[in-house]
């Protein structure tokens, strides 16, 4: 006997129900909702005939490769003369290959076969069913009756599991645990993440979780590729990380405070502060942190590109699927500091604006910038960016700790230094310069042993790195001042206060 989950029993209801009334019913839904499920319930309450990919197959074996319509016909037309009922399944497969395709030389002539099959089946008073995921001739659509399965809920799941690993074993997982933690997955996933943990013996609700975090999760990072680092880790900016665990990493991964409370992860977070303050580092500990919901939007995107709008949908969709989970645009202020990247722009607010709507709430868009001239006022106003997070330098305690951090596991006639001293001629210093200074002074070192040179002092090798730092530092800010003063090709940047032609009230 065929079962049904309740998104799937609310369709079969109102199909069946509309084949009392017409003769053509249409069923939509994306990709694994379970629509072949819903057709062969029908079919087996109601008979007939059963139209599949299969038989697309084999009716088009003897047939030009270009006449995929009149397979299409062939194969639906057979079965409408021989039964009374006639469901056709995944018919998108047909119609994607024939509609969406620009240098197909037969476009949209699917629409004239279902036209003609649409006519048949109500001039000869009979009933056909089509399935599809979205991609159908609007000459049937709009003269049938449709249902769709909608989004799953936690019964759903639950439904699912026992399906799946039987109820007993089911009753011992928390659904709406797992639906909390991934709202969108599909029948397939599902059954998936049952057969993968199975073998292994009775599987709790977290290691289901775990296998979703680990092997069904689509984030666009791969992580042997990113410097492991814990938020914690991070010297100077205890308010920041402490901000960061309470308004974005508590909401995406604790989920008994995150149900109780109805705790949502802020839409909009802005990292700003100088180049070389751990801006980028942190995204390095999120996508650690969070793993399959942490997407990254970096320097890889390239704007004017082809596919660059395409692989920021992607991004955002992908993110919205995967929910709760944070985007993060590293070097935000880069992209718009010509003033010509209007088209992301728009898009970005659309999409933060959006995010206040049910099931995608609980995406998180995090920004990281240097200059925040460079950022459109609208983008960042009160509402969308909810959160400012200031990465300001290092004082000198918190110097200390990461120039040690950097001396761990260096040799001792190199790490045996004056700290207090060099600590002394790193004010003003970033994380990322410290890093410099502590390479700098290790290859000073290296070059004067193997130049046969007297070994110095192990504090004048930093000092002398120290200095070498702070002038690299100078010439970057005299670069940043002459490029600031340039004429721009594009529009004036943005400045606060200055009303800008497209902004919002």
């Amino acid at each position: 006997m065929i079962q049904l989950i309740p998104a799937q029993e609310s369709a079969f209801r109102v199909l069946k129900y509309a084949s009392s009334a017409g003769s053509l019913m249409l069923l939509t839904s994306p990709s694994g909702r379970g629509r072949t499920t819903v057709l062969r319930k029908l079919h087996a309450e109601m008979g007939g005939g059963f139209v599949t990919g299969k038989d697309f197959i084999e009716t088009s074996a003897a047939r030009h490769p270009l006449s995929l319509e009149e397979t299409l016909y062939s194969a639906v037309i057979g079965s409408l003369k021989e039964n009374q009922i006639v469901f056709v399944d995944d018919i998108d497969l047909i119609h994607d290959a024939t509609s969406s395709c620009h240098f197909y030389p037969r476009g949209q002539y699917v629409e004239t076969a279902l036209l003609e099959l649409s006519d048949a089946a109500l001039r000869e008073k009979k009933k056909l069913f089509v399935s599809t995921d979205g991609a159908i001739a609007q000459t049937f659509a709009t003269r049938s009756f449709s249902a769709s399965i909608g989004k799953y809920s936690a019964a759903d799941y639950a439904a699912l599991l026992g399906f799946f690993i039987g109820g007993e074993r089911a009753a011992d997982l928390d659904a709406e645990k797992v639906y909390r933690f991934a709202p969108k997955l599909n029948a397939h996933q599902i059954r998936a993440a049952c057969d993968w943990l199975q073998p292994s013996g009775p599987f709790s609700t977290d290691q289901f979780i775990e296998y979703l975090r680990s092997q069904r999760l689509a984030s666009n990072v791969d992580l042997d590729e990113v410097q492991e680092v814990d938020l914690h880790e991070l010297q100077g900016v205890d308010d920041v990380v402490r901000s960061l665990e309470i308004h974005i990493v508590l909401p995406l991964t604790n989920d008994s405070l995150t149900a109780e409370l109805g705790l949502r992860p802020k839409r909009g977070v802005l990292l700003y502060g100088p180049p070389g303050s751990g801006k980028t580092t942190i995204g390095r500990a999120l996508a650690h942190r969070l793993r399959g919901k942490f997407f990254l939007i970096d320097g890889t995107f390239i704007a004017g590109t082809n596919n660059f709008y395409g692989r920021i949908h992607k991004v955002f969709e992908t993110a919205k699927d995967n929910s709760p989970s944070v985007i993060f645009i590293d070097d935000a202020d880069a992209i718009f500091e010509d003033g010509e990247e209007r088209g992301l722009y728009r898009y970005l607010l659309t999409m933060l604006d959006g995010l206040e709507s049910e099931g995608t709430a609980r995406v998180c868009v995090m920004m990281t910038a240097m200059n925040l001239q460079h950022l459109p006022p609208a983008l960042v106003r009160s509402g969308r960016v909810e959160l400012w997070l200031e990465m300001k330098l290092p004082d000198a305690e918190a110097r200390k700790r990461i120039l040690e951090n950097h001396l761990r596991g260096i040799t001792a006639e190199l790490s045996n230094c004056d700290l207090a001293r060099v600590i002394s001629a790193t004010e003003g210093f970033t994380g990322a310069d410290i890093k410099r200074l502590v390479e700098d002074a290790k290859g000073l070192y290296a070059f004067g042993r193997a130049s046969g040179a007297e070994v110095r002092n192990a504090t004048d090798y930093f000092l002398e790195a120290a200095t070498g730092v702070r002038e690299n530092k100078q010439r970057y800010a005299q670069a940043e001042l002459a490029a600031q003063s340039r004429p721009r090709t594009g529009r004036m940047p943005y400045f606060y206060g200055m009303p800008q032609p497209d902004d919002d009230e």
